[in-house]
């Protein structure tokens, strides 16, 4: 009896010591090889300080297609990665259709800008159609952020779908908890005064930065009458974003522009090295070269706009109505001068995005300096460049682009290649006012802390050779989300290119570097499924039931060998 007392009094002691230990010492073990369910460390820190609930609600309950499943389980797995490192997350999955006006609750989400996704659903040899609401809401004191949870990529399977999605999951969250959390501070100027985009052209982009960033425009007009206080005031900004400017820029303008870079202001220039006119009376269409004034800019910096014109056979189409009337049919035909970049460079910038769309694109040509150059989106191979000016005789272009497609290209007739579009710069700048007569002297501005620089503080700049890249559509007069083409119902990754690369110019954190993480995740073939299914449906269900026979045999021949003895 004492000695039965003693073990079970060694085994409760055990079980404390066990158990306190496991309180003080806790950890959890990523074996995957791709490490998917180890958090970065930029993503740990949106989330080390709070001491305060966020809640997440995810819509992602109901009738999904497997692939769906799989990104639910992936989302639920990397929340708990969160919560185990800071319980003040808690989320909940939603079933957004258990309701009893579904109809109603659709257009809350349109209203929010959360669209729902139709899926197809594969049960016992039926196929339907299901609406999802791919998105989720989080929550922080007086705060919401809602973070997309599917990627739509263009000619994608459902399982590339979904695996684009996991992909970006983990950025997602992390940069909705960084905006829940973190006050904004960063201030972004929009240059006005050269004949840039109208506001409504721009709304889309500028109303989803404003959640994160100060949005300002900021005229150059100025510079003409108070120079050093234009570019005292234009000091005070992180990133200036030049929005198709089209009107020339002066040499003051240049000069403030020159060392607001120089004091290591990040940049954002949509530039039109062409610009698209039509005769009045002739009804002619032809593209002209366009001189702003920037050139020497760029060239200093060691990147040249070429004044031509990129036709792509991989581009976007237009739709063009025929007939008259009530008639009328509208088509949607090739139109080489839109080209499609989808990147395959791994820059968290590009990295996983949908493929861009630009109008009348220019090449960018890459020149040897000292500064960092990114190609980060360029045409396909199958390119040429159309020098300007030219006529652009839509009854001819159209008929050609047709032949083409449909016979295929003619590789002689495409000598361009790959030719960029869009260039990311960083490093450190010279100033393309070293040696020249200066518009006005910086001197009579101790107290700002501007002095005439020769060279700049470690910065960066992407130029991009279309302005267009940035203009949403109007569906009467109201803006519509930017990449999204009403007259062909595509949408294309315009958006998320510029969030993108102004999230990486403006981050200090290195958040956006997160994009750069690989994940693969394993689907089932679904045709070897099919063909196998009646096999491993046997084995499943035969298997155990034979192990069960054989133990159950076994044990009774052993049990009567030994009490028959």
């Amino acid at each position: 009896m004492k000695q039965n007392l003693k073990h079970i009094t060694i085994g409760i002691l055990l079980f404390i010591g066990v158990n306190f230990l496991a309180s003080k010492v806790y950890q959890r073990l990523d074996l995957t090889q791709d490490q998917r369910y180890t958090l970065s460390e930029a993503a740990k820190e949106t989330v080390a300080t709070v001491s305060s609930p966020i809640k997440v609600d995810l819509f992602l309950e109901g009738n999904f297609p497997p692939e769906f499943k799989k990104l639910k389980v992936e989302t639920e797995q990397l929340l708990e990665e969160f919560r185990s490192y800071n319980p003040n997350i808690t989320y909940e999955f939603i079933n957004p259709l258990e309701t009893d006006n579904p109809e109603a609750l659709q257009q809350q989400f349109n209203s929010r800008g959360m669209k729902g996704a139709q899926v197809e659903v594969r049960e016992n040899g039926k196929v339907s159609t299901e609406v999802i609401f791919p998105w989720a809401l989080a929550y922080f004191q007086e705060k919401t952020v809602k973070i997309p949870l599917l990627k739509n990529t263009l000619g994608a399977t459902p399982e590339e779908r979904v695996n684009n999605s996991i992909q970006n999951l983990e950025y997602a969250f992390a940069n909705a908890f960084h905006q829940l959390v973190n006050a904004k501070s960063k201030r972004i100027a929009v240059l006005k005064g050269n004949g840039e985009l109208d506001d409504r052209y721009v709304a889309d982009l500028f109303s989803t930065l404003k959640d994160t960033y100060f949005i300002a425009p900021f005229t150059l007009d100025s510079a003409a009458v108070a120079p050093v206080k234009t570019l005292e005031q234009l000091h005070t900004f992180d990133l200036i974003v030049a929005a198709k400017p089209v009107e020339k820029f002066t040499d003051p303008e240049r000069y403030i522009l020159d060392q607001y870079t120089m004091n290591g202001g990040a940049s954002l220039w949509l530039v039109d090295a062409t610009q698209i006119v039509q005769d009045p009376e002739s009804g002619i269409t032809a593209a002209i070269p366009l001189d702003i004034n920037l050139g020497d800019f760029f060239f200093k910096y060691g990147v040249r706009i070429n004044p031509n014109l990129v036709k792509d056979v991989y581009c976007a189409p237009i739709v063009l109505a025929t007939g008259e009337d009530r008639e009328s049919q509208y088509n949607k035909y090739p139109w080489l001068y839109n080209p499609l970049s989808a990147s395959a460079n791994q820059h968290p910038v590009v990295n996983n995005i949908e493929a861009v769309k630009f109008e009348y694109a220019s090449q960018i040509e890459l020149l040897p300096n000292q500064i960092q150059k990114t190609i980060l989106l360029s045409s396909s191979p199958i390119t040429k460049l159309q020098g300007t000016p030219v006529e652009i005789d839509i009854d001819k272009e159209i008929p050609d682009a047709l032949e083409i497609i449909n016979t295929g290209p003619d590789p002689s007739a495409f000598p361009a290649g790959e030719t960029p579009l869009a260039v990311l710069l960083e490093g450190t700048f010279p100033s393309v006012f070293t040696n020249r007569i200066k518009p006005f002297k910086l001197s009579d501005s101790p107290q700002a802390g501007l002095e005439d620089k020769a060279t700049s503080s470690p910065t960066k700049m992407l130029i991009i050779s279309d302005g267009d890249i940035i203009k949403n559509q109007l569906e009467r007069g109201r803006p519509l989300e930017l990449g999204f083409d009403k007259w062909t119902n595509s949408f294309y990754g315009n958006k998320e290119f510029l969030l993108n690369a102004i999230n990486y110019m403006l981050d200090d954190s290195g958040l956006i570097n997160i994009r750069s993480k690989k994940i693969a995740v394993p689907f089932l073939d679904p045709q070897k499924t099919l063909e196998e299914r009646s096999k491993w449906q046997a084995i499943n269900l035969l298997l155990p039931l034979g192990l069960l026979a054989i133990f159950g045999f076994l044990y009774s021949y052993f049990r009567k060998r030994k009490y028959t003895r």
